[in-house]
């Protein structure tokens, strides 16, 4: 009894060594690519096995990171969305082959031909022939695009699709409107807005989901920063709330944490709602970028990873999800930049090798 007792205490100790261990890491590299706020975590299906967050939430202050931190997901939102998409899917409230048009009859006749039989699995697996847009793109303006936050949506992607899709045939499109019309498909499906369904996941899931920059309902959470290290102040940015289902959710490192266990849980048969062949076909139905999610196969261990991330201007993020080892990897900073990304994927190589991934 006594040499179970001590194997246990020594065991825990290797592991509370161990995670200190990886957090001066961290933090060395934070420091070295010039990272204010770096928050990371390793979780199993059913443990976090580590999670820190180091720095400060903005640059030149004394404002100490914190666990319950939020970050701006960025991109990292179109796995919530495609998650949404497949539950709904499941239920019959919308199928892969709704076409968008088939929803929104009254836009078809302004809208380019070319985008008449796009369905909800084109824009959720970015196989709909549709241009890049993002926030720095200067048209419309916001006098353009009136109305609530939904009615926005609404008149963006009917002035999107109205323009000339002018795109050399590929395999992946990797347009962020693709997203904004399946979130408004998935809205018309329901009845609901994007930011109610997300709200109702998030409490099915017990995560707290919200939207837009984290410091523009409390200025004391983490601050987003450019590539010259500039904060960004608390504002409303109206171009990310079109971009909404596309990437505009914010949430804490500990629910993102919870958000991830539940894929790595369906990707090896443990979820009660969707089978390990539906978050198969989620994570790597498709090549390059599936439902939401692109996959590779790293070239030292042939080991399979799905991934997505995040960069809306002033923050990065990362998860990497590998269930051969029943490990994934979850990156935050409140920074974007070349080398903070450098940073970052300089993190994740040296905690993919600690952990056998």
């Amino acid at each position: 009894m006594k040499k179970i007792f001590f194997a246990l205490i020594l065991f825990t100790f290797s592991n509370v060594f161990y995670c200190q261990k990886n957090s001066a890491l961290a933090d060395s590299i934070r420091i070295k690519y010039h990272i204010p706020e770096l928050a990371y975590a390793v979780v199993s299906s059913d443990t976090v096995l580590e999670i820190e967050s180091l720095g400060n939430q903005r640059i030149n202050t004394d404002f100490k990171a914190k666990i319950d931190d939020r970050f701006r997901l960025g991109s990292i939102t179109k796995t919530i969305t495609s998650y949404l998409a497949t539950v709904l899917v499941k239920e019959g409230k919308i199928k892969w082959d709704t076409k968008f048009f088939d929803l929104y009859p009254e836009l078809k006749a302004k809208s380019n031909p070319e985008t008449y039989d796009f369905t909800l699995q084109d824009f959720i697996t970015f196989r709909a022939k549709l241009s890049i847009w993002s926030y720095g793109n200067e048209t419309p303006t916001q006098k353009e695009i009136k109305g609530n936050n939904q009615q926005q949506r609404y008149e963006f992607i009917a002035w999107f699709l109205h323009q000339n899709q002018n795109v050399k045939k590929q395999d992946v499109y990797w347009s962020n409107p693709s997203y904004v019309a399946a979130g408004l498909m998935l809205e018309k499906a329901t009845g609901k807005t994007y930011e109610t369904l997300v709200k109702e996941l998030g409490k099915s899931l017990n995560i707290d989901f919200d939207f837009g920059q984290p410091n523009l309902k409390d200025i004391n959470q983490p601050w987003g920063h450019d590539e010259d290290l500039k904060p960004e102040a608390p504002a409303l940015n109206y171009k990310l709330n079109w971009l909404s289902s596309a990437g505009n959710v914010n949430l804490s490192l500990p629910d993102y944490c919870k958000f991830t266990q539940m894929q790595l849980q369906g990707l090896l048969g443990k979820s009660e709602l969707l089978s390990a062949e539906e978050f198969n076909k989620m994570h790597y139905g498709l090549p390059e970028f599936s439902f939401g999610w692109e996959s590779e196969i790293k070239e030292n261990n042939k080991l399979r990873y799905s991934f997505h991330n995040g960069n809306p201007g002033t923050f990065l993020t990362k998860v990497y999800i590998c269930p051969a080892i029943n490990k994934a990897f979850i990156l935050f900073a409140n920074v974007q930049s070349e080398e903070a990304d450098k940073g970052l994927m300089l993190l994740l190589e040296k905690l993919q090798n600690k952990y056998g991934g």
